[in-house]
């Protein structure tokens, strides 16, 4: 068999065999790690021509065809492609399910923002710049995104709820206010809580149209040159050293970096600590009073009641009073998800709503749905490097309550992407506080 230098490439005068070729963006590179093991069992029959070494550095440079591959276009890859291709570098976005899917859990109408975040003081600069690349996405849009209501983040004082927000607001000193259940109702006439519950006021809680953000975050990510493929699933990736290769069932794509934000189905690239649950979320039709309800004199709320379960709604919008309990479903593999709901889950959440909101809960139902969370075991996000690999930048999971913050991310993302380091504290989301 003819033997080649070590600094050469080798390439095929005639069509290879799959396994030797590299496809990125239609060029033809031979993956020469294959043809040295060809060589070494003997394959010595193949037409080959070789190149010296200045030849072979051209055709490496030219390997990764983009600076980085995005897996998942919903509300974190479409903010994380969005902000890399406003920077100029070349994005490859791959979605596996159509633009505009209603699979993940990044579509409908709307989507809770609030700034005095109860989980953790730590949410809230980050929040607080989401906000104003909200802002920024919508004057370049040309379309409202946010639009603001008001919060009430009800439940009883010593509780994780109010305990958490009254906590966040102190650590940044934003101003809010207290009410009694007497005064919710009051200013609230839909609202009718127990005796022992209190309510603070988040004034710039507010709705997200999830749908719409999604959409631009996508529109100005190709405005800006990135490239997005949609109906395209991933079927594996590599990294190593500088490069990721990444092949789906069209091709085969290589970059610098790569960035997992495939939500659900993320718990299938980084094992069991990740628990994608089935969240059940229905609409409700008032039978009276439907004025109460409307956006403009009904806040977005969130509840504790005495079991320690939280639920969360809306105003009224088109389709109705939106309503759930978060973190009552079951576990559940997102490619097998029962998408239909059953009754009995219906009435959960009329169950909740009863203790706060009467005339909804008593509504007739308009429709209900189901949206896959995945969750990490504390709840909290995971923004942070592959521990393998140094290339590979794993985008929150976020146990069903990051979507406000995606334009945030996208940007900090990025920020760690090009610059290797982000403006906010990351280390609540670090992976290492798991066994992934």
């Amino acid at each position: 068999m003819a033997s080649a230098p070590h600094n050469t490439v080798i390439l095929m005068a005639a069509k290879p065999p799959e396994d030797l070729l590299f496809n990125p963006g239609g060029r033809l590179v031979i993956r020469v790690d294959v043809w040295w093991s060809r060589c070494a069992h003997g394959a010595d029959s193949l037409p080959y021509k070789t190149i010296g070494a200045e030849s072979q550095q051209r055709i490496l440079g030219n390997m990764s065809d983009f600076d980085v591959i995005v897996i998942g276009l919903g509300a974190m890859g479409s903010a994380t492609a969005q902000h890399l291709a406003q920077r100029g570098r070349r994005v490859l976005g791959l979605e596996q399910f159509a633009r505009g899917h209603s699979l993940g859990s990044s579509h409908g109408e709307s989507r809770i923002i609030r700034e005095i975040y109860f989980e953790h003081p730590l949410y809230v600069p980050i929040v607080q710049r989401a906000y104003e690349l909200w802002s920024d996405l919508e004057r370049e849009a040309g379309e409202r995104l946010l639009t603001i209501t008001g919060g009430l983040m009800i439940g009883p004082r010593d509780g994780a709820l109010v305990a958490g927000v009254l906590r966040s607001a102190a650590t940044h000193d934003i101003a809010h206010e207290i009410l009694s259940a007497a005064e919710v109702s009051r200013r609230f006439p839909g609202f009718s809580l127990r005796e022992d519950a209190m309510a603070v006021v988040d004034k710039r809680a507010g709705i997200l149209d999830a749908d719409g953000c999604v959409r631009v975050q996508l529109g100005v990510a190709e405005a800006h040159g990135a490239e997005l493929h949609f109906e395209e699933r991933v079927m594996r990736w590599e990294a190593g050293g500088e490069s990721v290769l990444v092949e789906t069932n069209r091709g085969r794509y290589s970059a610098r970096q790569l960035v997992l934000a495939a939500g659900p189905w993320m718990s299938a690239q980084l094992g069991g600590s990740l628990l994608v649950e089935r969240q059940v979320l229905a609409w409700f039709e008032p039978r009276a009073h439907a004025e109460w309800y409307d956006p403009s004199s009904c806040p977005v709320y969130l509840w504790e009641y005495p079991d320690g379960y939280l639920g969360y709604g809306f105003p009224r919008l088109s389709t109705g009073v939106k309503a759930g309990v978060f973190h009552t479903g079951d576990v559940v593999d997102p490619d097998a998800m029962q998408r239909s709901v059953d009754p009995r889950e219906i009435e959960r959440v009329r169950d909740a709503l009863r203790q706060i909101l009467p005339g909804v809960a008593a509504g007739d139902l308009r429709d209900a749905k189901v949206c896959p969370f995945t969750n990490t075991p504390d709840s909290h996000f995971i923004i942070d490097w592959h521990p393998q690999f140094a290339n590979v930048l794993v985008s929150s999971p976020c146990s069903g309550h990051g979507f406000k913050f995606a334009s945030a991310i996208g940007e900090l993302q990025a920020d760690l992407l090009t610059e290797g380091t982000s403006r906010f504290d990351l280390s609540l989301f670090r992976m290492n506080r798991f066994n992934l």
